[in-house]
């Protein structure tokens, strides 16, 4: 048995002792997850710091409801759901406050010596995923999962309870109308 199905078993058992109401088990769970959650909001945010907060806040929702993870999918394929989100969440909040701040406390543009070219770019992507959602909500959370989260195509139809023919749509939809967004940045 390959060492990642043995890793998913075990998840699997301590997600139900979690359930069950095993403090120490929950407690394993996320310790074994952590890893792969912080990983995942690094992917979205460029500063360690937020990556940080998106991760603490995709904890709290792994432990507060795990009694939400259907079984349809993979256990890890809920966690990239749940981390994707927290780290989408973060960067929405990130720029309500930065917007909310005085725009003459904030430089005109990055300074080059303490951003690095990979941070803006991210945040060019950020940007782009917060205009498509509001133009084209529906193929957001499959691009995410797919380029992003790096599900494969039926990790995501479990995920979504959508077939996989509206998955490999919506992926190619949003990859599309992304396209043309980060060009023009």
């Amino acid at each position: 048995m390959p060492a990642e199905d043995r890793d998913d078993d075990v998840l699997l058992g301590l997600v139900g002792r979690a359930r069950d109401g095993d403090a120490t088990a929950l407690d394993e769970l996320l310790a074994r997850v952590r890893p792969m959650v912080l990983g995942r909001c690094r992917r979205f945010l460029p500063y360690p710091e937020d990556a940080e907060e998106a991760a603490q806040d995709a904890l709290l929702t792994i432990a507060t409801k795990l009694d939400q993870f259907s079984g349809r999918g993979s256990f890890r394929g809920w966690v990239v759901v749940v981390a994707s989100n927290a780290a989408r969440s973060t960067y929405r909040s990130l720029r309500r406050r930065a917007v909310e701040r005085s725009a003459d406390l904030l430089p005109e543009s990055p300074d080059p010596r303490t951003t690095s070219v990979i941070a803006g770019t991210r945040l060019d992507l950020l940007d782009a995923l917060e205009e498509l959602d509001q133009r084209s909500p529906s193929v957001v959370e499959s691009f995410v999962l797919r380029d992003l989260g790096g599900l494969t195509y039926d990790e995501i139809a479990a995920a979504t309870g959508a077939p996989m023919s509206a998955v490999k749509d919506r992926i190619h939809r949003a990859r599309t109308q992304l396209r043309p967004m980060l060009e023009g940045r």
